[in-house]
């Protein structure tokens, strides 16, 4: 699994007119699947996300995880993370999962979000979504389940 984590004032994401998920500071993830991801990873990269510590504490340092700021998690699917353009100038998605495998791990980790008592909104699978953010700091992560010590 890839995520770009990025800490915000406020996400949201629209399809069509109606705001689907919303939040005010916490994080904006965007998150893919990988052919061979499943619930080793999406529970590595979830707990990762959760305890992220990329808030500033009262002396400015990047010290505190999204839940001691009380903020919330914008997680929205995107399966270009797994976009491939070292050839060509058009990427290839061979290395991102099926969507019948990836819409269920993308569930899993708002889910173990969530056990952790963080708030979460979500995107919709496979729609054409409008993402808007207003990125702090800019603070702007990458995480990656095949270069973590996933277990």
């Amino acid at each position: 699994m890839r995520a770009v984590v990025q800490r915000v004032r406020s996400a949201s994401v629209r399809i069509d007119e109606d705001t689907v998920g919303e939040i005010g500071a916490g994080l904006l993830v965007l998150l893919g699947v990988g052919i061979g991801d499943g619930e080793i990873e999406a529970s590595w990269i979830a707990r990762k996300i959760a305890r992220l510590r990329i808030f500033p504490d009262d002396r400015g340092r990047m010290n505190l995880d999204v839940s001691q700021i009380d903020g919330g998690i914008l997680l929205v699917s995107q399966f270009t993370l797994y976009g491939d353009a070292r050839q060509g100038n058009r990427p290839g998605f061979s290395e991102a999962a099926p969507p019948a495998e990836a819409a269920p791990l993308i569930d899993l980790v708002a889910d173990r979000i969530r056990g952790h008592g963080i708030h979460v909104e979500t995107g919709r699978f496979r729609s054409s979504m409008l993402v808007s953010l207003e990125n702090d700091g800019p603070v702007t992560i990458l995480l990656d389940t095949e270069t973590s010590q996933a277990e």
